[in-house]
């Protein structure tokens, strides 16, 4: 094994990667059938696996907004989740505890948590023939390095990763963690990794690829460009896509309307947020709870639009994590003195060094003809009201049959790709 510095630190990578909407040549090109339910009910542990992903999303959410200046954050709760869960089957003591709190997963046992996230992530991808959903694991471990064999193979099993050890300091090991980076990712980040640290020993890096197309279509033809009134008071001219007498899943809720536009055979779908005049994006993403999601969906009900518009926007967006995580109790787990991290090697003293996230989305026109939203009463005004994306906005991507939030963001400036 070769000499290093003091402490050995793996490097826990997310990956996220959504494109929505961005090719009139879907996953599907046919009207997909409208889907109303799962083809099996969740399993209590799912259900409280998922509660958990959501509500972990909106505080990462929340943390990640405090600190970050740019207009636009797009953050995969999934992603993040499912990267931190492989990496808790390494951890022990005050460390585990500290991860499976921050996480939300209450008195779930290990072999629970590894097994709904398994089932879960194989019931997603293969839900909806009409969206291309894929999720892909890989763990890269230092040659040499004393790592617990029952570690490496529980993480390969439970979470389909594919385990690699090699030599982390060979000048081609980069371009080869970010090759794979690139192809489970269809291309759209072709560089997670700028170097690799001489400490590093270990890198446990999740990949989600979202692809489908809306519903029902924007026609390209009422696409026209208009004012964006950025959250700074700066009017940005973007393409905004229009859609005439929609009928959509409407709902309202304190300081803000809501749309849920949905995606192939609706099991997916894009929540928008739009806050009252006057109102901040970013206020209302950093005050949005897994409850308030739950009690919104509830009260949405399918009710015509005189007019519904969106902006077109494609946005990159990458940050840290740490910060974000230690704030919301996690921060043993990045103290080199006090992480615990001996399940993954007994033999050393490990910490997470890093958690980083990049993502991608891209929303157009594009889209497949289906069957409307389910129907849920709400009021109806005397004339149909507009829905016009003009101003900073949130939006939840999700998968709306069993609730998981694959995507949260903010768009201060549509305009702003980075």
């Amino acid at each position: 094994m070769r000499t290093r510095r003091s402490t050995l630190t793996p490097l826990l990578s997310v990956l996220p990667l959504l494109v929505a909407c961005g090719d009139t040549s879907g996953p599907d090109d046919g009207a997909a059938d409208t889907m109303a339910e799962l083809p099996r009910a969740l399993t209590a542990v799912e259900s409280e696996l998922v509660s958990a992903s959501n509500a972990f999303g909106f505080d990462l959410l929340r943390e990640v907004l405090a600190r970050e200046e740019r207009p636009n954050v797009v953050l995969s709760p999934l992603s993040a989740s499912i990267a931190l869960g492989m990496t808790l089957n390494g951890a022990d003591g005050d460390t585990y505890d500290a991860m499976q709190e921050t996480l939300g997963y209450g008195g779930m046992e290990q072999g629970e948590i590894n097994t709904a996230y398994q089932d879960l992530t194989r019931l997603l991808v293969e839900l909806d023939p009409a969206v291309d959903f894929r999720v892909a694991n890989s763990l890269w471990a230092d040659e040499g390095f004393p790592f617990e064999t029952s570690f490496v193979e529980t993480v390969s099993e439970a979470f389909d990763a594919s385990a690699r050890t090699l030599d982390l300091q060979a000048p081609a090991t980069l371009d080869e963690i970010n090759g794979w980076v690139e192809e489970e990712t269809n291309g759209y980040i072709p560089r997670l990794l700028d170097e690799i640290g001489s400490d590093l020993v270990m890198f446990l890096i999740n990949a989600i690829y979202f692809e489908s197309t809306w519903s029902t279509r924007f026609d390209e033809a009422d696409t026209q460009p208009a004012p964006f009134r950025t959250a700074g008071g700066e009017a940005v001219q973007v393409q905004l896509m229009n859609m005439r007498d929609p009928d959509v899943a409407f709902g309202v809720g304190e300081g803000f309307t809501a749309v849920d536009l949905p995606y192939g055979g609706q099991a997916y779908g894009m929540l928008v947020l739009l806050p009252t005049e006057g109102a901040s994006a970013r206020e209302l993403a950093s005050g949005l709870t897994a409850a308030d999601l739950a009690s919104l969906e509830a009260s949405m009900g399918e009710r015509e639009l005189s007019r519904l518009a969106l902006p077109r926007f494609r946005l990159a967006y990458g940050t840290e994590l740490n910060a974000a995580l230690e704030a919301m109790g996690m921060g043993v787990a990045f103290d080199e003195s006090a992480a615990d991290f001996s399940r993954m090697s007994p033999e050393a003293r490990l910490f997470i060094d890093q958690v980083r996230q990049k993502a991608f989305i891209e929303v157009d026109e594009a889209g497949t003809r289906a069957a409307a939203a389910t129907s849920v009463g709400v009021g109806v005004t005397s004339l149909p009201p507009e829905f016009v994306v003009d101003r900073p906005f949130v939006f939840l991507l999700r998968e709306r049959l069993s609730g998981t939030v694959l995507f949260a963001g903010v768009v201060g400036d549509p305009t702003a790709e980075e």
